[in-house]
């Protein structure tokens, strides 16, 4: 059975950075080998389903579906615009450090830092002074050309 839009589908992936480094996988084994298991110890590495057509992944995952068997394997170059788009100055904000302080709960914000939106977003702190901080809103993958090894493990 060849996968169509609108399919249900289950698949093992790896993602990979240019420089071959693994961001993200459904593969136990390779979370382990990666280290990504002890950098996520909650996490269940299990494949993954997606409705296809139903944009619940990248445009480069999304667009190479289509037309794929069960059972077989490919890899996908994806750039950042089927991914998770450019990087951005608009998406860097200035704030206050006081204010900032205040929001984390009277810590002083740090170069590396994380904080969370109210939407549940992570943004990293890129900048402190004295007056302003700056925080990167950008998603982390952003501008980024990623690399995936997909298996399609089972149409439905």
């Amino acid at each position: 059975m060849t996968i169509e839009s609108g399919d249900e589908v289950v698949i093992e992936y790896v993602g990979r950075a240019d420089d071959g480094t693994v961001f993200d996988t459904s593969r136990e084994d390779v979370a382990t080998e990666s280290g990504l298991a002890d950098a996520q110890p909650d996490r269940e590495f299990t494949p993954l389903t997606v409705s296809v057509g139903a944009g619940e992944v990248i445009a480069g995952i999304e667009e190479a579906l289509p037309g794929l068997d069960e059972g077989e394997t490919t890899s996908v170059e994806v750039p950042p615009e089927k991914g998770y788009g450019e990087w951005s100055e608009e998406h860097v904000q200035e704030y206050e450090t006081d204010e900032l302080t205040a929001t984390l709960g009277g810590q002083r914000p740090e170069v590396g830092q994380y904080v969370e939106t109210e939407q549940g977003a992570a943004a990293e702190i890129t900048d402190v002074a004295d007056d302003v901080s700056k925080v990167d809103f950008n998603p982390p993958l952003a501008g980024e050309t990623l690399h995936f090894e997909l298996e399609v493990v089972a149409i439905n």
